[in-house]
């Protein structure tokens, strides 16, 4: 039985339908990384009402987590990110089914992780495993949400195989990876991971324009958005090279 009194506030004037409701509660989203961008994701789809959620993640939850990963309560530091989530999630709203993988993710152990979910978000803290995740989302047609922060900046886009340009065609992607230790700041966490959230709500109910060959950036230090364009690069070595 759906529980449409928890949601009423999504379908009043100028929300959601109730139908499109119906679609985000029938609906699973895969969540890839538990960390800052990771607590937000989970924490707005728990609340807008996405029926399963499955979430993937190997790190446990440290003390320095804390000043940005939401979700993660101080009694849980040294437990697994991604059972502190889910209880977290079922502690908040019992009718999600949470799933989850206690894994790092690479190029050996991917397949059965994305089986079943058509809708990836991407919550990975390292570009470098942000740019794996974007070739395996077009290898196997897979939507996939991108985020990023790096101190008072973020920004965010909506990767669809065939129909947009990939990660690769926005930044090239790098020869070699440079680790890099920036600040992450939860205003500007929160800001990036609830536009996440709002872009698999588009999706899912097919309601406004996902942020698709377009990359928002925002800036926290002037508090400015800006939208850029971009399109399918022709020469990409992952998008076009997969669709070929």
């Amino acid at each position: 039985m759906i529980k449409f009194a928890r949601y009423e506030k999504n379908f009043e004037k100028e929300g959601i339908t109730k139908e499109a409701q119906e679609r985000l509660l029938a609906s699973k989203v895969l969540i890839m990384g538990a960390g800052g961008l990771g607590s937000g994701v989970i924490m707005n789809l728990a609340a807008m009402g996405v029926g399963q959620i499955k979430i993937i993640d190997d790190d446990i939850v440290e003390e320095s987590n804390l000043n940005r990963q939401i979700i993660h309560k101080y009694k849980n530091i040294g437990r697994a990110k991604v059972i502190s989530a889910k209880d977290w999630v079922q502690e908040f709203n019992s009718d999600i089914k949470v799933e989850l993988d206690k894994i790092n993710l690479n190029e050996l152990n991917y397949f059965n992780v994305i089986q079943g979910y058509d809708i990836i978000v991407d919550c990975f803290d390292s570009y470098e495993s942000k740019y794996m995740l974007n070739e395996i989302a077009l290898r196997h047609n897979k939507i996939l949400i991108h985020g990023g922060t790096q101190g008072f900046r973020g920004q965010i886009t909506t990767i669809v195989p065939s129909k947009t340009g990939c990660l690769a065609c926005v930044m090239q992607k790098p020869k070699i990876f440079k680790e890099e230790h920036l600040a992450s700041l939860s205003p500007v966490v929160n800001v990036i991971s609830s536009l996440q959230a709002l872009e698999v709500l588009k999706i899912v109910t097919g309601t406004g324009e996902p942020l698709m060959n377009k990359i928002m950036i925002f800036d926290g230090l002037k508090s400015e958005f800006k939208i850029l364009n971009y399109a399918k690069n022709i020469a990409c070595e992952v998008c076009s090279a997969n669709e070929r």
